[in-house]
């Protein structure tokens, strides 16, 4: 039964961190703010999720380690999709929007597109 749990536990510390190096990759490699910060906020979710439910699994029964990786676990999950949302709620409000296409030349205003009308705070 060790052995299983110490080969689950290794697999979620290296699929944890397989999604942590990815998303880095995809914050320089994705070209605006919004998926930059998409691929930011979810690997850190996702990534630092699984590499801290392998940790848990390597406690060995020591409890009060074990509250302490669950407690971790909690504030990553409440903290990192509140920030990431204020993140962009910000970003909206200061004027940046979000662009659809994968081509600079090709771009449209996404909120335009879906029925949103410019107004004259829009257009400062």
């Amino acid at each position: 039964m060790s052995f299983f749990i110490d080969g689950l536990s290794w697999a979620l510390l290296i699929i944890g961190g397989f999604i942590c190096f990815s998303g880095a990759i995809g914050i320089h490699r994705f070209p605006e703010f919004f998926s930059r910060m998409h691929a930011a906020s979810v690997t850190d979710t996702l990534g630092s999720g699984l590499i801290l439910i392998g940790l848990m699994l390597q406690t060995g029964g020591e409890v009060i380690v074990l509250v302490k990786l669950i407690l971790i676990l909690l504030f990553i999950l409440i903290t990192s999709p509140t920030a990431s949302h204020a993140l962009a709620k910000a970003a909206l409000h200061g004027g940046l929007r979000p662009m659809q296409g994968s081509h600079k030349n090709d771009k449209e205003d996404v909120l335009n597109k879906f029925g949103r009308q410019n107004t004259s705070d829009d257009e400062q």
